[in-house]
């Protein structure tokens, strides 16, 4: 999935956060609604104006943040070693 088709930063909607296109709902949003228990289903109920894209995307994102800044600290990890 290009999450970039989905996710947008705009530093003049909620102070430059990565949001969904069109939407005030930023990805970080999506994440802690995930991690607190809600479904899918829950979160698209709440916010009819968003698809299971959107919330895929947010995944796919933070994945991806995630590989790139873990990454570079592990290689300066493993070169300690």
């Amino acid at each position: 999935m290009n999450y970039l088709e989905r996710i947008h930063i705009d530093p003049e909607i909620r102070s430059g956060k990565p949001c969904i296109k069109g939407t005030r709902v930023a990805v970080q949003d999506i994440l802690e609604y995930l991690a607190s228990g809600m479904s899918e289903a829950e979160i698209l109920i709440d916010f009819p104006y968003l698809v299971q894209d959107d919330i895929r995307a947010s995944l796919v994102f933070a994945a991806e943040r995630e590989r790139r800044i873990i990454a570079p600290s592990l290689y300066q990890h493993s070169k300690l070693l």
